[in-house]
């Protein structure tokens, strides 16, 4: 297959400064409403990359689950590859592919593990069977076939019964603690629109555009 002749200009509008919010999570929020309203499956999909002990990089996508102006939250296995190396270099990046608004962002911060009472509310809020897979699943871990996961899976559905679930130990969320977010806009003739959020030391935030 040929794929060095694929290609396309990307039409969908340029970004200037004076569209942008001066606080990065209100531009992200006001972008993934658009998202939102656009169709896109799995609008709050983003990739996340994180570095081994060893320097092997990484990257699965996940789904964000909350934003605000503290960071960005995930939920996951604590025992898994990705949280492992989280908590050997907290140092990641995230990246939204919004290739459908020929958008894309990317945040990079310190990740840090969330109080216990936020990852118990989220929890419960999930359907029991999404609950139940978190028991069921020692996620990232190496397992003989698709039989095993669904025997763990009716084993836990035998041992809490009817009952409510209980958040495991080795489950909760994530929070990314940004310190640098970049926009990007598709432009014509690849002459694409960047705008690059920096913190300050006072807590605001620099925003410089980028060649694309």
């Amino acid at each position: 297959m040929d794929i060095e002749h694929f290609r396309r200009e990307y039409l969908q509008g340029g970004l200037r400064r004076e569209d942008l919010f001066e606080h990065p999570v209100s531009q992200f929020s006001h972008w993934l409403d658009q998202v939102v309203a656009s169709g896109l499956i799995d609008p709050s999909a983003m990739v996340i990359s994180t570095v081994s002990g060893e320097g092997q990089p990484s990257q699965r996508i996940i789904l964000l689950k909350h934003v605000d102006e503290d960071g960005f939250i995930f939920y996951t296995n604590y025992g898994s590859r990705k949280a492992k190396e989280i908590a050997d270099n907290n140092q990641v990046s995230l990246l939204f592919p919004w290739n459908a608004l020929d958008r894309q962002v990317k945040v990079c911060g310190k990740a840090e593990k969330i109080p216990f009472t936020e990852s118990v509310k989220y929890f419960m809020s999930r359907p029991r069977d999404s609950q139940l897979a978190a028991w069921a699943s020692e996620q990232s871990s190496a397992i003989s076939s698709r039989d095993f996961l669904m025997t763990q899976l009716a084993r836990m559905k035998e041992k809490f019964g009817t009952g409510e679930v209980p958040l495991p130990d080795f489950w909760g969320g994530i929070r990314i603690i940004p310190h640098q977010i970049e926009f990007w806009q598709g432009g014509a003739n690849r002459l694409h629109d960047r705008f690059e959020y920096n913190l300050e030391a006072d807590g605001s935030w620099e925003i410089g555009r980028l060649a694309p």
